[in-house]
């Protein structure tokens, strides 16, 4: 059952990580459908996420800052944005998928290393970011 389902049906909408495991399975089963799962290896996975990403990155090439603020206020860029994002997670998910990593404990377990790692040691700065 899709959320929309279960929301027409009275029932609560499932909790962010079961929808996301809901999504992970319905991308699985779209691939294993078509037989694909012989092409998703982690490398052909990990070369499509890149590309993908790549493509998000192609929308904001030449903004301007301000102008990549506003990207979602026009509809013709929101929707590719939104469709990017959405390429994008579907293959980290399935990348995820086939080698077995539980991409929300792998994502908390990077929170609580980067709370180590970088220390709050006084008031937010705005010249300064993580990979530096």
């Amino acid at each position: 059952m899709s959320d929309e389902q279960d929301v027409q049906h009275g029932q609560e909408p499932p909790h962010p990580t079961e929808r996301l495991h809901r999504l992970q399975r319905r991308l699985a089963e779209f691939a294993a459908a078509r037989g694909w799962e012989p092409y998703h290896t982690p490398k052909n996975l990990a070369s499509a996420l890149s590309v993908e990403a790549s493509e998000l990155v192609e929308i904001f090439q030449w903004l301007t800052p301000e102008e990549s603020a506003k990207v979602m206020e026009r509809p013709e860029t929101a929707h590719r944005v939104a469709d990017e994002v959405a390429d994008v997670l579907a293959y980290l998910l399935q990348f995820c998928e086939v080698l077995g990593v539980d991409v929300m404990d792998a994502l908390a377990a990077k929170i609580e290393r980067n709370e180590l790692r970088f220390p709050v040691t006084g008031p937010p700065t705005s010249n300064c970011h993580s990979s530096e």
